[in-house]
Parts: C-alpha cells; sequence; structure tokens
C-alpha cells in the first residue's frame, strides 16, 4: 500500500492508502465518522492479496484529508468526494462504507452520483437505532480540550467500547489523534465534523432520503452488521431488506458498531467472500 492524495470536491483534496493492479476490479473503502483509513485493520492488504485494486480513503476533515475551508461536512459533500475519486478508475469500483461512510455511499449509489458494481454497508441502514447513534455523537463531543497523553485516550476509547478489552499496547491509538502546539493530544478529525454531518436535512428527512436510496440500488449488496451493535437492530435489519430485497446479510458475533475493529478476521472473511464473486 502506497500513499496517494484525490481531488474531491470544493478544492479538498484527499489521503488515501492504495495498493493492487490498477486493472483489477476497484475497490474504495469508506470509514465511520470520527474515524480513518486506520479503522479498517488488515481489510484494505487481504482485499490487494485477494486481487483487487484498493483505494482505503480518510473521509473529507478526517486523518491526512484536508478539512474543509467551509466546513462543509454534509453528506452531500461526502459523496461528491466519493464520485470524484470514482471519476479516476478505469472501470466501477464496488464500494465498502461503515456507518458515514457506508451512509454517504448508499446514497452515492442510489442517487446515482456514481456507478458502483457492488455496495457492502457496515453496520449502518436507514432505519438506525436513536439512542446508539446519539451515543457515537456523545463520544465524538466529548473531550474537546483534547488528552494530555495516550493513556487517557485508551481510557476514553475503553469507556466507550466497553466490551472490547483495553490495549495493553496503547501506542497504535497515536494515528487516531494528533499533538497540536499546546502540547495535547486531539483526535484526528476537525472540530467542526460533529456539528456539521447531516445538518443540512432533519433527521427524519435524512432518514428518509437513506431509505429512499436504498430503494434504488440494483447492484449486489451486502449488510454487515456487529451483533452487538446499539445502532442497527433486527427491525433495521429487516427494513433494509424490505427495501434492497437482494440484500445479503452477515452478523458478526461478539461485534459491536465497530466491526472491522472488534473481529478484523471475521469482517475481512465476509466482505472477502462477498467480493471475490464479483471476479
Amino acid at each position: 500500500m502506497k500513499a496517494v492524495r484525490f481531488q474531491g470536491s470544493g478544492g479538498v483534496t484527499l489521503a488515501a492508502e492504495v495498493g493492487g493492479d490498477r486493472a483489477a476490479i476497484p475497490v474504495i473503502l469508506m470509514h465511520g465518522g470520527g474515524q480513518t483509513h486506520h479503522s479498517w485493520g488488515t481489510a484494505a492488504r487481504d482485499l490487494v492479496e485477494g486481487g483487487f485494486h484498493v483505494i482505503s480513503l480518510d473521509l473529507r476533515g478526517h486523518g491526512e484529508s484536508d478539512w474543509s475551508p467551509q466546513g462543509d461536512y454534509t453528506i452531500d459533500a461526502f459523496a461528491a468526494d466519493l464520485a470524484a475519486v470514482a471519476s479516476t478508475l478505469s472501470s466501477p469500483p464496488a464500494l465498502v462504507g461503515a456507518s458515514l461512510g457506508g451512509a454517504t455511499s448508499l446514497i452515492a449509489v442510489g442517487e446515482g452520483k456514481l456507478a458502483a458494481r457492488a455496495l457492502v454497508l457496515v453496520d449502518v441502514v436507514p432505519k438506525l437505532e436513536r439512542a446508539g447513534a446519539e451515543r457515537i455523537g456523545e463520544f465524538m463531543r466529548a473531550n474537546p480540550h483534547g488528552f494530555a497523553n495516550l493513556d487517557e485516550v485508551a481510557d476514553a476509547v475503553s469507556r466507550y467500547i466497553s466490551h472490547r478489552p483495553r490495549p495493553s499496547n496503547i501506542e497504535g491509538l497515536r494515528r487516531n489523534v494528533r499533538l497540536r502546539e499546546d502540547g495535547r493530544l486531539y483526535w484526528h478529525w476537525d472540530p467542526k465534523v460533529i456539528g456539521n454531518i447531516g445538518r443540512r436535512e432533519a433527521p427524519i428527512e435524512f432518514r428518509n432520503r437513506l431509505a429512499l436510496a436504498a430503494e434504488q440500488v440494483r447492484v449486489p449488496a451486502l449488510l454487515v452488521r456487529g451483533k452487538l451493535s446499539e445502532v442497527v437492530s433486527d427491525d433495521g435489519v429487516e427494513d433494509l431488506r424490505r427495501r434492497i430485497p437482494h440484500v445479503e446479510f452477515v452478523d458478526v458475533a461478539g461485534a459491536g458498531h465497530m466491526v472491522a475493529g472488534d473481529d478484523n478476521d471475521a469482517f475481512n472473511s465476509a466482505v472477502e467472500s462477498f467480493l471475490a464473486r464479483l471476479i
């Protein structure tokens, strides 16, 4: 995998890790809100080894991608970035999106903003559980003044993902934060992200938009849910199945909303076996 930058929309450039033969079927990985491309674990590498051309993006305002000068972190801005990256490819990509990245991918495919080969939604459906979604927002809004050290970062993550053991080696968390001039560590995203995501539309309007987009999905589709997810319930799964009758479904036992991080092997296996049928 090598570092590459893409031109997004509105003058924003996007950081990505890219690997595999450019002539192979392309796969674009879109992480969730507040994450970076590192959240996929070994998925990108495994897909490259499986014969795909993989682009693992940092969404605008996240990781090493540009922050929007206008603070534009609407779903339309994320979708426009995705379409811009897809336009550089020689064939339609398969999209793998978690949470915000999944909602973006669903909008892009269902509303015809780009031609896609397949769609993988990771713990995201139109009918999200409000309490679970609000808990994500609370986590992202917490600690606006940063952290004194990595131990404090690890404590915050452990409180949020209580079903996952606190890592004995916390150095891996360093890539999720950035050191500012005040000597404190801050999450690796623009603080304006949390106040801006999806705010152009009221929650019910946004949900309806996702639902209508789902009904227009004609490409092969897969939903991967963390069995312990507070965001995607059985009702949400059934609602998606009504809207995308051909969607396949994999439930990852022991995993929560951060499916790839909770059980990377099970997640990779589910996605790789689905995408392998496209070759």
